[in-house]
């Protein structure tokens, strides 16, 4: 049975103020995220120990904690690793092509995906639709609803208030924002580049 752990975030606590405070990422990662890690090994340990048993007593709920704080964890994961404090940028080379290919321009790109961010309630992804073969921006509630199958997520932005309503209140907009005064696209340019390799 896998034993999931929390990662250290890839940069200091600090890295990256004035955009997302210190405060926050503590409480995001440290707490928060925590969680998620912490509930997946306990669903997976109740799983085992029902499996080892032969009985299904308390499994559905367990499965379901197994989807519910396996997508946050995952999700946490790329979230973190989207952002840097050398961010700020605009995709390149390949992706770039493939955002104005699939959707007009690097400009239409963000205002879709904006409007999924102000949609959301959990997460904005960009993701590689291997089935449309096409990147697409999903709207995704809690961790898990609203998820497409098939899909490969390339960029990840957190919604939910905790993200943001230390910093900046019910004010969302400026959040998503801040957020891409940070975005930092080496990672999702290699996920896209995996999805290519694995999928087209």
């Amino acid at each position: 049975m896998a034993n999931y752990e929390l990662d250290p975030l890839p940069y200091d606590y600090d890295a990256l103020e004035p955009h997302v405070s210190e405060q926050v990422l503590r409480w995001h990662h440290d707490t928060h995220h925590q969680g998620y890690v912490d509930g997946w090994n306990t669903a997976e340990e109740t799983l085992a120990a029902n499996r080892d048993a032969g009985t299904t007593d308390g499994s559905a709920g367990a499965m379901r904690n197994v989807t519910h704080n396996g997508s946050g964890h995952i999700l946490h994961d790329l979230f973190w690793n989207c952002m840097g404090p050398d961010g700020g940028d605009e995709p390149e080379g390949a992706l770039r092509d493939r955002i104005e290919a699939d959707f007009g321009s690097y400009d239409a790109w963000k205002a879709e995906f904006e409007a999924a961010a102000s949609a959301a309630g959990g997460w904005a992804l960009l993701v590689y639709d291997s089935h449309s073969e096409q990147l697409r921006n999903v709207v995704v509630d809690k961790h898990d609803q609203g998820a497409l199958w098939g899909a490969h997520p390339i960029l990840a932005l957190d919604v939910w208030e905790h993200s943001y309503y230390h910093d900046y209140g019910p004010a969302r907009g400026d959040f998503v924002d801040a957020f891409f005064a940070v975005v930092d696209w080496q990672e999702p340019t290699r996920r896209y580049g995996e999805a290519i390799a694995l999928f087209e």
